[in-house]
């Protein structure tokens, strides 16, 4: 079986100011029940309509790992590690805004320090994080920390 090339960027390729963004992705009920179900987080604030209207904010809102894990996809689906990211090694979120059932969020995603880890096989790569509705609002940012691999020779 031969084994595609990478469309993904290499750490080589990789600069400190690169900026990707993904598309929109709609948060649905069923995202939120089917999350719920696979983490076991049946909080009431996401399950429980009555609950939400009384609790502050008014409505049901998904899950911030939910939120999360979307994002990690959409980035994923931007293309640029695809086939070159070795491990996501660390993360550092703040959940600053709730995601409500059919709200769209999309992920920007900024390189801001590179650091070559040759033994490893490539570089680490730090990403700033901004996840935003579909108002603009953030609703998550923080820092992703990735291994990206090296160039072949």
């Amino acid at each position: 079986m031969s084994q595609r090339e990478p469309r993904g960027m290499y750490f080589e390729e990789l600069e400190v100011g690169t900026e990707i963004v993904s598309v929109g992705r709609t948060i649905t009920e069923t995202d939120v029940v089917n999350f719920a179900g696979l983490s076991g987080d049946y909080n009431q604030i996401h399950t429980d309509q009555t609950h939400a209207e009384e609790a502050g904010f008014g409505q049901r809102v998904a899950h911030g790992l939910l939120v999360l894990s979307v994002a990690s996809g959409l980035a994923v689906q931007t293309g640029f590690m695809e086939g070159t990211v070795m491990a996501f090694r660390d993360l550092d979120t703040k959940f600053s805004a709730p995601v409500f059932f059919g709200d769209t969020i999309h992920v920007t995603l900024q390189v801001t320090e590179l650091k070559a880890l040759p033994k490893l096989g490539g570089g680490q790569v730090k990403l700033k994080v901004n996840i935003r509705n579909q108002k603009g609002k953030a609703v998550q940012k923080g820092t992703w920390t990735m291994l990206i691999k090296s160039k072949p020779n």
